[in-house]
């Protein structure tokens, strides 16, 4: 039965565009749990444009699950991460002027950056994930530099247009399961999963967690943010 984590960047998001000090990630975080989540994720990127180091510091306090700190392999955030101690920390690619992640992280052309923040991070007890397309050239430099875990990236899939090009994304998924799996590493998923698009990648199984945020976070204006995290539980662990 695989896992829930919950992206909680967005409620941040909202907090910013006011300026102000609500909806404060943290009693969110809680919500999530309470309401079934099996773990937390924040991205902490350069530029703080919604998550702060004070909300990173304060969810270590208080996260009773898993805390899963998205992040770009440099010196500033491993530096950070070495000292919050995150139960899991996801390397991704991180572009200052794009809306959300795009990609996969390109391990192969990165492979020595990547594999000596990867050393960092272990040498310190965090376990370690990479944010990767469902490419098995990818698949296999991640294996080779000792990551614990690799996070496929499920946006094409989400983002397919009829179903030739969406059974087209899945096979590439499936794949990658597979082929992570053989090599002895976990797997997760997730980018642009949503209520609709969730049961078809659950169905594939192999995949440890999923990681949502966005579509989450939109249901919960509509719902609520305890019957949004309830739901997409359901579906996760009972579809």
């Amino acid at each position: 039965m695989s896992r829930l984590g919950v992206n909680i960047d967005h409620v941040a998001t909202i907090r910013r565009a006011r300026g102000g000090v609500e909806p404060d990630p943290v009693t969110a975080a809680a919500i999530a749990e309470l309401a079934g989540a099996d773990g937390i994720i924040v991205h902490l990127r350069e530029d703080r444009r919604h998550i702060q180091d004070r909300d990173l510091k304060l969810l270590r306090q208080t996260v009773k699950t898993r805390l899963n700190l998205e992040m770009a392999a440099t010196e500033e955030m491993i530096a950070i991460a070495l000292s919050i101690k995150p139960d899991i920390c996801t390397l991704v690619p991180e572009k200052r002027q794009e809306l959300t992640t795009e990609g996969g992280l390109d391990v192969r052309i990165n492979l020595s950056l990547i594999e000596k923040a990867i050393e960092s991070l272990q040498d310190g007890g965090i376990i370690v994930s990479l944010f990767i397309d469902p490419d098995t050239d990818q698949i296999k430099a991640a294996n080779k530099i000792g990551a614990d875990y690799v996070e496929i990236h499920t946006g094409s899939f989400a983002e397919a247009k009829g179903i030739k090009n969406e059974d087209q994304e899945l096979i590439k998924i499936e794949n990658a399961i597979k082929l992570a799996s053989k090599l002895g590493m976990g797997v997760n998923a997730g980018h642009g999963l949503n209520y609709s698009n969730i049961k078809k990648i659950s169905a594939l199984g192999g995949i440890e967690e999923f990681n949502i945020g966005h579509s989450i976070i939109s249901r919960a204006v509509m719902v609520g943010l305890d019957r949004a995290v309830r739901d997409m539980v359901d579906l996760v662990k009972y579809a």
